[in-house]
Parts: C-alpha cells; structure tokens; sequence
C-alpha cells in the first residue's frame, strides 16, 4: 500500500471496487433512509446529519442518497398521513387543518420544516386530500431540502 500519499492515493483508487466497500455504500444507505423514514414520522429526530455524513464521507454518491433520502422521508410523510386517515371523521378546529384545508395538497411542499411538517401530513390525510397529490407535493419538498443540505456540503 504505501505509506507516501501517492501510495495511499493508489490503495483507494484500486480499493473501491471491492466488495466492502460497496457494503459501506450499503449500509450507509440503508442508515440513511431509516434515518430518513423515522426523521418524518411522529418520532423524534432529524436526518439531515446523516445525509450530510453520508455525502462529506464518500460513503454514496450525490444521487443514490438523495434519491434514498427523498424516498424515505416521503415514505415516512405519508405515513403520518395515513395516520391522518385513520383519525375519526369528526369537526376538528385546529388552525393548522383550517389552513391546510384553504391550500390543498401544495401546502405539503413545507412538510419538511421542523415541528409543523408533520401535523400538516396528518391533516391533509384527514382531510382525504388526493393521495397522489399529497405524495408528489411532500416528495418535492423533501428533495428540495435535500439538494439545498447538499450544496451545503459540497
């Protein structure tokens, strides 16, 4: 291997396309969207350090992990507004399903911001917003967060 940084430069060049690393590549995706569904669910936590570790470590490429990222978080949105769904159909007055109500299905391009990203999933799923619409509009806005943590990084 070499202990001259020509040397160690050789040793990762020939050492990438080994299998470990490729399980590193696997492993740290596979934290990433774990991270990722949790971070928009319910739960506590936030993913935004593990992606950015994933990025600054080399451990994936820019687009594997924004794409594992964008799918994990969205999957984790909808998940919350599944939950939305399954609350009983009766008048509630909260001010965030009032104002989720007026804006329809766009208002879940915020649904990435800390604290109200997953109270406007449960109310558009208690709302019976379209489905669909819902999953595009909390996608975009969690890929954008994303990309935006990424120049960051770069």
């Amino acid at each position: 291997m070499g202990s001259t940084p020509a040397g160690r430069a050789r040793f990762l060049r020939c050492s990438s396309s080994l299998p470990a690393v490729q399980l590193n590549e696997s492993v740290g995706l596979g934290a990433l969207f774990l991270s990722s569904f949790l971070a928009a669910t319910l739960l506590p936590g936030g993913s935004e350090l593990v992606f950015a570790g994933v990025l600054a470590s080399g451990t994936a490429t820019l687009w594997p992990a924004l794409a594992v990222a964008t799918l994990g978080n969205t999957l984790g949105g909808m998940s919350s507004y599944l939950v939305g769904r399954l609350v009983p159909d009766k008048k509630i007055g909260a001010k965030v399903v009032e104002w989720v109500r007026r804006r329809g299905a766009p208002v879940l391009l915020l649904s990435w911001v800390p604290l109200i990203g997953d109270a406007l999933c449960v109310a558009a799923g208690w709302l019976r917003l379209n489905l669909w619409w819902s999953a595009l509009f909390i996608a975009l806005g969690k890929f954008g967060r994303y990309c935006v943590i990424a120049g960051l990084v770069a």
